[in-house]
């Protein structure tokens, strides 16, 4: 099963269970991913998160029972998924811009987000520069954070990482460490665990280092792999997320590789990251 086929799977099988307590591990399980990767490839492809994706589509739900039937408001509330009138009511504004009680009252417009069907369309029309090299493991340097996937909190929080590591002077002491052959400064995502209660991943922000540091820097081994090269060319984030989107709506169903699950990488430059000359890369790893 290729990529796009599986998230629209996983996307069966939410609308299918929407008035469960479902979770981003049973979802990502139907489309045979990783957490991570599945909320990654998701994301991408839709633009939207799994979490708000969930809540778009019972508020739709929720506001079309309001309109339809004589159901009372707090156990269409119930029903949906929240716990009190009241946080349901919240929530109902936010998506629609009106109270619950309005719409029986025919005031205000909804909005209406219907069921997602993922479709490809392999124009062609805007190459995709790429190579793929076969790579001996290699050493990375540098500092990392936990993050767990429930409730989107790994999207959410790693653009303040890099926040504080630019803040602070790490990324400075990385690009002066950098001598490996892959010239920038790295994001990886690694050691996806799945656990329980919980799933988290490790989000690293590093450069490719032959030899020992003693500046309170960690140590991470990329795996020997074959790899997607894939060039970006833009200013940041928005060139890095269209070329993200390419990838996973054009290039792999085009293509015979899988991601391989292993760590991928994001290539970062010194140069200034408005520039829309700035040269950026994405390593991902195939099968």
């Amino acid at each position: 099963m290729g990529w796009v086929e599986s998230i629209q799977t996983a996307i069966d099988y939410m609308e299918e269970h929407l008035l469960e307590n479902i979770t981003i591990d049973s979802i990502s399980k139907q489309a045979n991913a990783s957490v991570f990767h599945f909320q990654r490839t998701f994301t991408i492809l839709t633009d939207i998160s799994v979490g708000e994706y969930l809540r778009r589509r019972r508020l739709t739900l929720a506001a079309q029972e309001l309109a339809n039937t004589d159901h009372k408001i707090i156990d269409i509330a119930y029903k949906y998924g929240y716990e009190t009138p009241e946080a349901f009511s919240k929530a109902f504004r936010r998506q629609h811009g009106i109270k619950p009680s309005d719409v029986r009252k025919n005031v205000g417009k909804l909005k209406s987000y219907n069921r997602l069907v993922i479709q490809v369309s392999l124009k062609g029309a805007e190459p995709m520069k790429y190579k793929i090299v076969e790579k001996e493991s290699f050493q990375v340097v540098g500092v990392k954070r936990e993050y767990s996937c429930t409730n989107d909190e790994n999207l959410k929080s790693i653009p303040k990482f890099w926040h504080d590591v630019h803040i602070d002077g790490t990324d400075d002491l990385l690009f002066q460490l950098n001598n490996g052959e892959i010239k920038g400064v790295l994001g990886i995502c690694a050691n996806h665990k799945n656990e329980a209660s919980t799933q988290t991943i490790d989000y690293w922000i590093a450069t490719a280092y032959n030899g020992d540091t003693s500046k309170g820097l960690q140590t991470l081994e990329i795996p020997a792999s074959k790899w997607g090269v894939f060039e970006v060319h833009g200013p940041m984030p928005d060139a890095m997320q269209k070329t993200w989107k390419m990838i996973f709506s054009e290039w792999f169903p085009s293509h015979q590789f899988k991601h391989a699950g292993t760590p991928e990488l994001e290539v970062y430059s010194n140069e200034d990251p408005s520039s829309p000359d700035l040269y950026s890369e994405i390593w991902i790893p195939l099968k």
